[in-house]
């Protein structure tokens, strides 16, 4: 059955908790912000999120949020996504809402 992941391919995702330790702009990006990540054992990371529309550098700074560590990185406006934050967004894509911990916890905590 197509879309239909099996616990193998479950089991190869690497979800983490990790804290977004500085928010920046990106020259001439409309959508992107660059974000450094403290991702716990795995060091600071850097990803690029389309997110800019929905989140002020303000409200970012600081944020737990769940992060998709072993995406193969990427390219994107220059700089090395390695990466990707999880969030969801509404029926009629006018809001994102960043997946965040409802509790206090670890930046690198894993997700399983």
């Amino acid at each position: 059955m197509e879309g239909i992941a099996t616990y193998d391919d479950w089991s190869k995702l690497d979800l983490r908790i990790a804290e977004i330790i500085k928010a920046e702009e990106i020259d001439g990006a409309d959508k992107l912000y660059k974000l450094t990540l403290n991702v716990g054992e795995l060091g600071e990371k850097i990803i690029c999120a389309g997110i800019k529309k929905y989140y002020s550098i303000e409200d970012l700074n600081g944020k737990k949020i769940v992060y998709f560590s072993n995406l193969k990185p990427r390219k994107l406006m220059g700089i090395e996504s390695q990466g990707m934050l999880l969030a969801a967004y509404t029926e009629d894509d006018s809001q994102v809402i960043l997946l965040t911990p409802d509790k206090e916890c670890e930046a690198g905590n894993k997700i399983g």
